[in-house]
C-alpha cells in the first residue's frame, strides 16, 4: 500500500509520540508500505522551527533527512498537477499545506495518514 503522511503524523512517528495511533504507526512501520511525505511537509515543518513555534531535537538538516532514509520515507514532490486540482479544491480547511496535501493524496490515490478530521470533508482516505 501506498501512503502519505500528514505532518503531524510524520512528527509524532519519528518522535515516538503517543499521540500517533497503533494503526497509523504499524502502517508507517511495515516495510511493505510505500510511504511518502509531501515536500510541503518539509516547508511547513521549516517554517514552523524558523518562527519558533517547533523545536526538533536535532537540527532540521540532520534529523530529517535520517529520519527519511531510516524510515524508507520517499518525499512527494509537488507537480503541476496537484496544483491544478488544489485551485478547484473546496476550502473546508483553511491551511495552504493541508489543503496541498489533501489534493497530494487525492491525485496519487494514496490514503492520508492523519489525526485532522476535516480532512473526512474531502473525497480522500483516511488511515488513523
Amino acid at each position: 500500500m501506498r501512503l502519505l503522511l500528514d505532518t503531524h503524523a510524520f512528527l509524532w512517528f519519528i518522535g515516538g509520540d503517543e499521540r500517533l495511533s497503533d494503526k497509523a504507526k504499524e502502517a508507517i512501520a511495515d516495510l511493505e508500505n510505500e510511504v511518502f511525505l509531501s515536500v510541503a511537509s518539509l516547508w511547513e515543518i521549516a517554517i514552523k522551527i524558523n518562527i519558533g513555534k517547533l523545536k526538533l531535537p536535532r537540527p532540521f538538516g540532520e534529523l530529517i533527512p535520517e529520519q527519511l532514509m531510516q524510515n524508507e520515507i520517499t518525499i512527494l514532490h509537488i507537480e503541476l498537477s496537484h496544483m491544478t486540482r488544489y485551485v478547484d479544491l473546496p476550502l473546508h480547511h483553511r491551511d495552504p499545506f493541508d489543503r496541498l496535501i489533501v489534493v497530494q493524496a487525492q491525485k496519487e490515490e494514496m490514503p492520508l495518514v492523519s489525526k485532522d478530521e476535516t480532512f473526512g470533508s474531502y473525497e480522500v482516505d483516511l488511515l488513523w
